[in-house]
């Protein structure tokens, strides 16, 4: 489907789920539905859950939120802990007082544990997350990830330090494989067809320019100074902390790195992101509606 078609309305009985990678114009879409058929739009975004980010995350701008119903959108402090599981609940809540959202993000993780389930996972111990993080900061991914099982192995995104630590820790606090939790799980909160369910593809000659002139846009629009705020609590292997681009801006602050060579890696970085968000996209989503962007 083309982006022009999709401007025609979904059931307007059924949630929509609309994910896509990074700066591909999805929110905008979103909002364009929300508005004609009264929904409510839900953040499906790991990183836009949190207070500290605005800017740099690219949240809904004031004006947005102000006219449609935005929930689950910066309502997470840096301090608190946060998972999927955690986000699922809410959008469990959500989905009780609203039968028709427009659930909307660029986080394959989300997706994937409302439309198929989440295995109930036993929380990480403290230790077993210090662990993790020394491992990871000390360059030890690689061990990590060898030290998971095949099928595991075979299931993440094994580009991804976050996906390749969490596995790790399932296996370390449960002794079970992360593949073998998930094998347990209960039905999805939201099956694929009780919804209607669309993927934005936006091919990387298309979608790098608008990267670019973005992240450009963010850093003339406050984003250096958000980050700045965000300095004295600094944790590089926190949850947080992985916005995109604020390792590279924080660098920049710390007298690391000169500015115009931290932009440069930060778009560096966004287009990395975007394209192990289509390679999710179309490994775990083949059966969703694709919305093609740049064709008529």
């Amino acid at each position: 489907m083309h982006l022009t078609d999709a401007q025609s309305l979904p059931d307007p009985a059924r949630p929509v789920l609309l994910a896509g990678p990074t700066a591909s114009g999805k929110s905008t879409l979103a909002m364009a539905w929300a508005r004609a058929q009264g929904r409510v739009i839900v953040n499906a975004d790991a990183l836009q859950v949190y207070d500290c980010w605005h800017v740099l995350t690219a949240r809904p701008p004031i004006r947005d939120t102000d006219a449609v119903p935005h929930l689950l959108y910066g309502h997470i402090d840096r301090s608190t802990a946060y998972s999927v599981g955690h986000w699922l609940r809410e959008v469990a809540d959500v989905l009780a007082r609203h039968s028709n959202p427009v659930i909307v993000g660029g986080t394959g993780l989300y997706f994937s544990a409302l439309t198929r389930g989440l295995a109930d996972i036993p929380p990480t111990p403290p230790g077993v997350r210090a662990d993790a993080d020394g491992l990871l900061a000390s360059g030890g991914g690689a061990a990590m990830l060898a030290a998971l099982d095949p099928d595991t192995r075979a299931r993440i995104d094994t580009q991804n330090p976050a996906r390749i630590q969490r596995a790790w820790e399932v296996w370390k606090t449960t002794g079970r494989g992360l593949a073998s939790w998930q094998d347990d799980t209960a039905p999805p909160l939201v099956p694929l067809q009780a919804c209607t369910a669309y993927v934005m593809a936006a091919p990387p000659d298309w979608l790098s320019p608008r990267v670019d002139s973005r992240l450009e846009a963010m850093v003339q629009g406050g984003a250096l100074d958000e980050v700045r705020k965000n300095l004295p609590f600094w944790q590089q292997s926190a949850p947080w902390a992985r916005a995109i681009g604020a390792p590279e801006l924080t660098a920049h602050l710390q007298h690391q790195i000169s500015l115009s060579d931290a932009v440069e890696a930060a778009k560096l970085a966004t287009r990395q992101y975007a394209k192990r968000q289509r390679t999710w996209f179309r490994n775990r989503m083949g059966t969703w509606t694709t919305v093609f962007v740049n064709e008529p």
